[in-house]
C-alpha cells in the first residue's frame, strides 16, 4: 500500500449517520457535521444507545465525518435486503481469479526474458473466450467494476480490457473468431508496459510529461514483442491510445487508419482505467464514465461503438448494488440515455435521482 493511499484513508469525508450499526468498532475519531467536534473516540463498539447519543450530539443532522479507513468499514454493514456476494468469492467462483494470477505470470516473464510466450498467452486467451460464453454479462461486468487492490492494476487491467472487447464483439454481432481475436488483443494491449522501468510504471502520482512521453513508448514496445503474431493483432494492440481526431500515439493516425480492434479496445481501455482505483486517484463511477465516454465519441473514439456499449452496459447494472458518494447503499433502478451520469436510484423506500451532490461510486464492494 502507497504512502498516498495511506494519506487517503487518514482523510475525513463526509457520510451519512445512518452508516452506524450496532455492533460496530469505531476505527477512528468520529466527528459532527461541521467536522470539529468529536463526537466519539476510536475503539469504542457502539450500541443502539451510543448511536442514538451520536445522533442526539450531532443536533440530529444527517452528515458526520469519518476518516476513509472507517468509512470503508461503515459500507462493508450492508442493508439485510441488498445481498452482494464478495468480490472474492465471485472472482474464486468465476475463474476470473486464476485467470488473472496467470495474467501477471505472463506478465511477469515478458519482463525477464522480454518476449512473449505465445503458447501460455493463446490458452489465457481461449480461457478467456470461453468466461464470455458461460458466464452472464452482469458477473463481469460487475467484476470489472469491483473495488479491487491497487498493486493488481495491471494484469486485472489487462483481463478486464480482455473481457469487455470480447463483450462489445458479442454485442455488436461480430462471428466467435472475431470475438476470439478481440478477446487475444485486450490482453495483449499493455503487454509492453511489462518492458517500463517500474518507477516510472509504478509512480504513485500523476505523471510528469517527461514520464508520460515514457509511458507512450509502451505501445511501440507491445508491436515489438508481438512480431510473431498475425499483423491485424499486432497493430490493434499497438493502437489502442490512436484517435479519430489524429492526436493519439504513437503513430497520430486518423480516421479509417485507426483499425477497428484498435477503436473497441480504446473504449474497453478507457474504461477500465478510469473505474479502477489508482495510487494516485480515487475510482469514478461507471455513469460518470459513460458521460465522458459518450462526450469523447464527438471526436475521438467511434461513435458507433460507443452507442452499443453506452445502450448495453446499463442494462447490465439495473438492480446492482451501488456505493452512494454519502457512503450510504442504493440499488439502480432506471437510466435515462440522455441523462446517463445521473441515474434514479433506490435508498431505503425512496427513489431518488442522482445529482452531482449525489453520485454513484462503486458497483462492486469488498465484504
Amino acid at each position: 500500500m502507497s504512502n498516498d493511499s495511506t494519506k487517503n484513508d487518514n482523510v475525513l469525508r463526509p457520510v451519512s449517520i445512518s452508516l452506524l450499526y450496532d455492533g460496530m468498532v469505531v476505527q477512528d475519531d468520529i466527528y459532527d457535521a461541521t467536522g470539529d467536534r468529536m463526537l466519539i473516540k476510536a475503539g469504542n463498539e457502539l450500541g443502539v444507545l451510543q448511536i442514538e447519543r451520536i445522533m442526539n450530539l450531532n443536533n440530529n443532522r444527517d452528515t458526520i465525518y469519518v476518516t476513509g479507513r472507517t468509512q470503508k468499514a461503515m459500507a462493508s454493514k450492508r442493508p439485510p435486503d441488498i445481498e452482494v456476494e464478495s468480490r472474492t468469492e465471485v472472482e474464486e467462483a468465476t475463474g476470473y481469479a486464476e485467470t488473472k494470477n496467470e495474467t501477471f505470470e505472463i506478465l511477469e516473464k515478458i519482463s525477464n526474458s522480454k518476449t512473449v510466450d505465445q503458447a501460455s498467452l493463446k490458452e489465457a486467451s481461449s480461457k478467456l473466450s470461453n468466461k464470455l460464453e458461460t458466464t452472464p454479462p452482469t458477473v463481469i461486468i460487475s467484476l470489472i467494476n469491483a473495488m479491487a487492490p491497487v498493486d493488481e492494476y495491471l494484469q486485472r487491467h489487462c483481463v478486464n480490457v480482455s473481457l469487455l472487447n470480447g463483450l462489445i464483439g458479442m454485442w455488436m454481432g461480430l462471428p466467435k473468431e472475431e470475438v476470439d481475436k478481440l478477446v487475444l488483443i485486450g490482453l495483449l494491449h499493455d503487454s509492453g508496459k511489462s518492458l517500463l522501468p517500474p518507477a516510472v510504471l509504478n509512480v504513485p502520482r500523476r505523471l510528469t510529461k517527461v514520464e508520460f512521453e515514457v509511458i507512450k513508448m509502451h505501445t511501440v514496445y507491445t508491436y515489438e514483442l508481438l512480431k510473431d503474431f498475425p499483423e491485424d493483432i499486432r497493430i490493434s494492440a499497438a493502437s489502442h491510445h490512436e484517435k479519430l481526431n489524429g492526436k493519439g500515439y504513437p503513430q497520430a493516425l486518423s480516421d479509417d487508419a485507426v483499425p477497428r480492434y484498435a477503436r473497441i479496445t480504446a473504449v474497453t481501455d478507457i474504461y477500465d482505467a478510469m473505474v479502477s482505483q489508482r495510487a494516485y486517484k480515487q475510482a469514478r463511477g461507471p455513469f460518470s464514465i459513460l458521460a465522458l465516454i459518450k462526450k469523447l465519441s464527438v471526436s475521438e473514439l467511434d461513435n458507433d461503438i460507443i452507442n452499443i456499449f453506452i445502450e448495453n452496459m446499463p442494462k447490465e447494472l439495473m438492480n446492482k448494488p451501488v456505493m452512494m458518494s454519502d457512503g450510504t447503499i442504493g440499488v439502480i433502478k432506471e437510466f435515462d440515455p440522455n441523462d446517463i451520469e445521473f441515474p434514479t436510484v433506490e435508498l431505503g423506500k425512496r427513489l431518488v435521482k442522482t445529482t452531482e451532490n449525489l453520485q454513484c461510486v462503486s458497483m462492486f464492494t469488498d465484504e
